[in-house]
């Protein structure tokens, strides 16, 4: 080790010195011949190993089912030319060879795009549109060849020919997506291939831009007044006695630990001893909206659809007058948790909006919970219930309806909602479990009305 100081000495007006030092090191490591080449042997099979990587990479991505057929042709064809000496069997791997070589010219090349996406909305209703504008710039100095841009649209494809662009010239175009169900569409990345005519070879060029939309169910507007079954603005009393809240009760004898600001003076005065006011608890209608995703419980696909979307339509009314709503249904179940664990899935109710995007993604499933053991368990996860609407299918028997409202606790009312498309709208009751039966989801406003005026 070689140790170097450059020293400087600074003068000053007032005959102060300083001193200012700089001190660099220099440090060496000695390796021998074996550990030397045992690195750099390193070194070369890291490099060797990457490179086979990249090229098994390129590979697969490049060659096509039809290129890896012509590979295999044109290997098999050697060897049984070269082994058996069959001319067929040479001019099979001869062909084969020209193909491929013929293909790679196509590669070469590409395309400096800058691509742009655009949706008109990001949410709509099921069974309307989305328009889309597609802006694709060419950056590079030269002409780019005409070209195809391949857009994934949820699980279809749309195909966008480029033509011919000029240096800095841009193409632009609109698409029309049709968001005709319920759901969340994913739209890109959007890709761009170079291949031969035959189909051998292609290369392609990715842009990770990717755009969702949510697709919103069909909903109904239910009268405000009839939100709920519920006519309250700041609670409603119950039978419950409590020493402190808005609705009052009765009068009782003071005890200790009570507050004097409850303290009735002129009963106090009348008999002599302190008394003090009593209330009747009022609770905040808190509404649950339960949703059967098990689609055993429903005759069809239309039927789940409709029971999605009278249950959106009731928690929104809840959320758009101010009620703690709450949203439950089945988590997704595996082949092997089923019948060891039970969960259940809550949605955000904090807007309209984030309500109905959640709605979106519910999907049914065959394995889902049954709808008591899902009621049992938003019962226990929200105690504070008013009210539970329980959502299911026409399939779903009166009986087991009751079974699953019994989960509930008794100061709990309970509103079953069944969808069944075309029949006639229907408001009954078992026991205390009031029934409602939609042919259509204009129904559910008609009856909720009539409940809750009932």
């Amino acid at each position: 080790m070689r140790v170097d100081t450059e020293s400087r000495i600074t003068r000053t007006g007032t005959q102060t010195r300083t001193r200012t030092q700089t001190v660099t090191r220099y440090t060496s490591t000695s390796t021998g011949f074996v550990e030397g080449s045992v690195f750099w042997g390193r070194r070369l099979a890291r490099s060797v190993v990457d490179g086979i990587g990249s090229a098994v990479t390129w590979l697969r991505e490049t060659i096509l089912p039809a290129g890896w057929l012509f590979v295999a042709l044109a290997l098999v064809g050697t060897i049984v030319g070269a082994t058996a000496g069959w001319v067929e069997a040479w001019t099979l791997a001869v062909i084969a060879t020209v193909l491929i070589v013929v293909s790679l010219p196509f590669l070469l090349g590409g395309h400096d795009y800058r691509v742009g996406l655009t949706l008109e909305k990001d949410r709509v209703v099921a069974g309307t549109d989305i328009t889309a504008r597609l802006s694709v710039v060419n950056q590079a100095a030269r002409i780019s060849l005409p070209g195809v841009l391949d857009i994934p649209v949820g699980e279809g494809l749309v195909e966008v020919n480029v033509p011919l662009l000029f240096a800095n010239a841009e193409h632009r175009e609109e698409l029309t997506i049709g968001a005709q169900r319920r759901g969340v569409i994913d739209v890109g990345p959007i890709t761009i291939g170079r291949g031969d005519p035959l189909g051998i070879l292609r290369r392609e060029v990715s842009w990770p831009q990717v755009e969702r939309i949510h697709v919103h169910p069909v909903t109904v507007r239910i009268p405000s007044t009839s939100s709920g079954l519920i006519k309250d603005l700041e609670g409603t009393p119950t039978r419950d006695i409590v020493d402190s809240d808005l609705a009052f009760h009765a009068i009782r004898e003071y005890a200790p630990g009570d507050s004097r600001r409850h303290i009735h003076w002129k009963s106090t005065a009348k008999t002599g001893t302190l008394m003090v006011r009593q209330y009747e608890e009022t609770r905040r209608a808190s509404i649950a909206v339960v949703l059967d995703l098990n689609t055993e419980e429903y005759a069809s696909e239309e039927e789940f659809e409709m029971m999605v979307s009278a249950a959106a339509s009731l928690a929104v009314q809840g959320v758009r007058d101010g009620r703690d709503v709450f949203i439950s249904a089945s988590s997704p179940v595996s082949e092997f948790s089923r019948g060891v664990v039970q969960s259940i899935q809550t949605l955000p109710t904090v807007t309209a909006r984030t309500l109905l995007d959640g709605m979106s993604a519910i999907e049914g499933s065959d394995a889902a919970y049954r709808l008591d053991a899902v009621t049992s368990l938003t019962a226990q996860t929200f105690p504070a219930l008013s009210i539970a609407f329980l959502c299911t299918g026409s399939v779903m028997s009166l009986d087991r309806l009751r079974g699953a409202a019994l989960q509930l606790p008794v100061n709990v009312s309970a509103v079953a909602v069944r969808a069944d498309p075309g029949a006639e709208p229907r408001l009954g009751s078992v026991s205390d479990l009031t029934v409602l039966t939609i042919g259509a989801l204009d129904d559910l406003k008609h009856l909720i009305a009539r409940g809750a005026i009932a």
